[in-house]
């Protein structure tokens, strides 16, 4: 959200350069394919990226309105891509060579052989389109970037970046999709980017906040608190950023740097937040220096009472596209099924009713990828569903693609990197029962391969995708008396090297429950200790970068077989309450976005806290 950038800004403008990792994070690589899509050159690209990010720190001072952070972003790249284009065209290539080593020259040459070699077919596709539909292809294959992310980068409606896109596709042959998606995938940003420029924006010195003029009142006074706290209380010291001298060269690895991390990380203990200027990967283990106290252990506001869905339901599945929330088939009793399909607009906070899906089911999951819903499996009168179907919310039209390789029902999907992975689940095939089966779907190829089983078999789980990575948590497995026992486990899956690596538990064993992510965070609502009881109401939140547990804010009530989206910083919870209602909708504030001061008391209501998405 664009108000997350405002408080990120308003840090960095009070000498916190630290914050800017954030922004950083959270829109390299909308820059990286920015200007890619202009330079047609990953070096290159990268270079721009980096001078961009500078830049904008340096001018940050500059920025009247900080929600337009973004388009402000795109329009510097865009503007250093085109001075790049000038300037190579003026200077002749051997004035170039002049002024570099002969080895510089033969490694460039080199690289640049390789690359022709790995993406020249992909350079030409890609010339072949005008630049408003190569853009918005190269932000969604290169940075993996929903239609939503990339309307805001480009200041476009989501409706015009659906339609570009399709066009785009269209313009392509089916061929070369493919390939520009395998092509970009393997071209990603380094690691370290993050922390490069972060490193390097500590050298530099930038305008303050004019107070007066752009700082929040509320905001100015929550700092003000934080700093008669640090003088009064001689046991809090102010954090080391990062464990490397200012002057000091950059390491060539480290272990605390990984995919989508950044320098500065916001950890919980029992009673307080802190800020962790160091984190060791491992089982729950947190190394915690020179901490800042921040907060109380729950984390977000209140839960609030919405809209009921206009069908009475459970065991069906939830999914949003820009924006809405569709809730998709279920059952209003134990002896029918349903095909229905409703949207929530969080804005309207009304319900429209769309076409029905052409299977009535039960227990099935659904994920969304570029702009469209794809729903996986099912059960309905004694059949587990093989079936897939693909819904597109801007047509409101059904299509039936490609079957499962087996019929799954109480099993989870998530989408990742443009493919969607189907996993665990309940099945009839082979007289088995619970399954750990893990297929990779292929939304453009409409194609499905077996990937490494999980390490149990588990169905009413759930799996959620963060920084590159799916974690499924928790479900349940039939015993052989037929007795549901849960599961507190979390395992990580990579799909990069097809692996599978145990994390900390749930404190709570539970299936049948909702989980959504937030930022990094993995919030797992209500769910069920044996399947058949009205469910819990307790909500606990899984931090992946520390792999460790903090306790969240309850829920109203008892719920269980219900479903959770979020939609910008907020939770969407729909399902059931306890065995009762089954239409409930409710909406919880994370606490995402920093709360404003409660005036009355002079103190915040809460002490939100800041990460990157």
């Amino acid at each position: 959200m664009q108000t997350e950038d405002r408080q990120i800004i308003a840090q960095c403008l009070n000498g916190d350069s630290a914050m800017f990792g954030f922004l950083v994070e959270k829109y390299k690589e909308g820059v990286y394919a920015l200007a890619y899509s202009r330079l047609h050159n990953f070096h290159d690209a990268q270079d721009i990226a980096q001078e961009a990010f500078i830049k904008a720190y340096r001018k940050l001072h500059t920025l009247k309105h900080w929600d337009n952070f973004a388009l402000w972003l795109s329009a510097i790249t865009n503007n250093l891509c085109k001075n790049f284009i000038r300037s190579k065209s003026r200077r002749p290539d051997r004035e170039l060579a002049d002024e570099q080593s002969q080895e510089i020259i033969d490694h460039t040459s080199v690289n640049s052989y390789r690359e022709s070699l790995a993406d020249e077919s992909l350079k030409e596709a890609l010339d072949s389109l005008p630049l408003i539909y190569r853009q918005v292809l190269v932000l969604h294959y290169l940075s993996g970037y929903t239609s939503m992310d990339i309307s805001h980068l480009l200041g476009i409606s989501v409706r015009t970046v659906a339609e570009r896109l399709r066009v785009g596709r269209e313009r392509l042959k089916e061929e070369m999709v493919n390939m520009m998606s395998a092509t970009l995938k393997e071209q990603r940003l380094p690691a370290g980017f993050t922390f490069k420029i972060v490193e390097m924006v500590k050298k530099i010195r930038i305008n303050p906040i004019t107070q007066s003029k752009s700082l929040p009142w509320g905001l100015s006074l929550a700092t003000g608190i934080i700093i008669t706290i640090f003088c009064l209380n001689p046991y809090m010291s102010y954090f080391s950023q990062i464990d490397t001298p200012a002057g000091a060269p950059l390491p060539s690895e480290t272990k605390v740097l990984k995919t989508g991390e950044i320098p500065v990380d916001i950890l919980k203990t029992d009673q307080i937040m802190v800020i962790s200027s160091k984190v060791e990967k491992g089982k729950g283990e947190e190394a915690q220096k020179n901490t800042l106290f921040l907060a109380p252990q729950d984390e977000g506001g209140e839960w609030v009472k919405k809209a009921d869905m206009p069908t009475a339901r459970y065991g069906l599945c939830t999914a949003a596209v820009n924006g809405k929330i569709y809730a998709i088939g279920g059952r209003p009793n134990a002896n029918s099924v349903l095909s229905n399909v409703e949207e929530y607009d969080p804005i309207k906070d009304n319900w429209e009713i769309k076409s029905r899906m052409p299977q009535a089911k039960a227990f099935l999951s659904a994920s969304s990828a570029n702009g469209k819903i794809y729903v996986f499996g099912g059960y309905n009168a004694g059949v587990a569903y093989a079936s897939v179907h693909e819904y597109d919310p801007v047509l409101d039209k059904w299509t039936a693609k490609k079957d499962m390789p087996k019929g799954l029902y109480y099993c989870d999907s998530c989408a990742l990197d443009s493919k969607i992975y189907v996993m665990g689940g309940f099945t009839w095939a082979n007289n088995e029962g619970d399954t750990n089966v893990l297929y990779e779907y292929d939304p453009i190829k409409d194609s499905w391969i077996e990937r490494a089983n999980m390490p149990s078999k588990i169905h009413a789980m759930k799996a959620l995708p963060v920084n590159g990575k799916i974690y499924v948590i928790g479900g349940a497995f039939w015993d052989m008396v037929g007795i549901p026992k849960p599961f507190s486990t979390v395992e990580e899956y990579d799909p990069v090297t097809d692996t599978w690596e145990k994390k900390s538990d749930m404190p709570t064993p539970r299936a049948a429950f909702a989980a959504c992510v937030v930022g990094t965070k993995i919030y797992a609502m209500g769910g069920s200790k044996t399947l058949m009881d009205v469910g819990m109401d307790n909500v606990e939140i899984y931090d992946t970068l520390t792999d460790s547990w903090t306790k969240g804010v309850n829920m109203p009530g008892r719920r269980w077989l219900s479903y959770a989206n979020v939609i910008g910083e907020k939770i969407y919870s729909i399902g059931r309450n306890g065995n009762n209602d089954s239409s409930i909708v409710e909406e919880f504030d994370t606490g995402f976005i920093s709360k404003s001061v409660d005036l009355n008391g002079k103190f915040p209501k809460t002490w939100g806290k800041i990460k990157g998405r």
